[in-house]
């Protein structure tokens, strides 16, 4: 295993969320969701998406209609991380999925979790013939880095409305 000492001495275990997993999602999206975006975009546009998108009913449709994925990273027995997944419209033939989301609690950063999710996300993507992963990132985001490192190119940038706001992003591609 090639991750930092700390994460070798205790083994990550990631694993398929259900609906009974919906506390502990919101509980590690309350521990991150603010320190991820609190330099980029406002306080009260932090507070707006999160109500939309964190409610037990906002990720139980995200997990029942809309068929997104989630995974949930376990570190030393406890969760430390999720991610969510899910499949996009074929692109000529294309099978694309999309990574929705990706957060690892800032006391567990560093120490290769982020790269375990995504990892995951990618070879359950490849088991079902996905072709690529598409993701956003706003473009200000630090973690773009992280992605460009692991692959992803850009492909254009958008400008996605949540209510009121905007969310100013690149979008993202690797071939899998």
């Amino acid at each position: 295993m090639n991750s930092a000492p700390s994460a070798a001495a205790a083994p990550v275990r990631i694993v398929p969320a259900a609906l009974k997993d919906i506390p502990a999602i919101i509980a590690l999206a309350e521990a991150t969701w603010e320190p991820t975006y609190r330099f980029i975009i406002s306080k009260e546009q932090i507070d707006y998406m999160y109500r939309v998108i964190y409610t037990p009913a906002s990720l139980r449709r995200q997990m029942q209609d809309e068929h997104h994925t989630f995974l949930v990273a376990h570190h030393d027995g406890t969760p430390a991380g999720y991610a969510s997944f899910g499949p996009l419209p074929d692109e000529n033939g294309a099978k694309v999925f999309k990574l929705h989301k990706i957060y690892v609690l800032p006391t567990r950063q560093g120490q290769g979790l982020g790269l375990h999710l995504l990892e995951a996300v990618e070879q359950a993507a490849r088991k079902v013939g996905g072709t690529f992963l598409d993701l956003n990132v706003n473009r200000y985001n630090p973690a773009l880095a992280f992605y460009e490192r692991r692959g992803f190119e850009r492909q254009r940038e958008v400008d996605v409305a949540i209510g009121p706001y905007f969310m100013n992003d690149f979008v993202l591609r690797k071939q899998l």
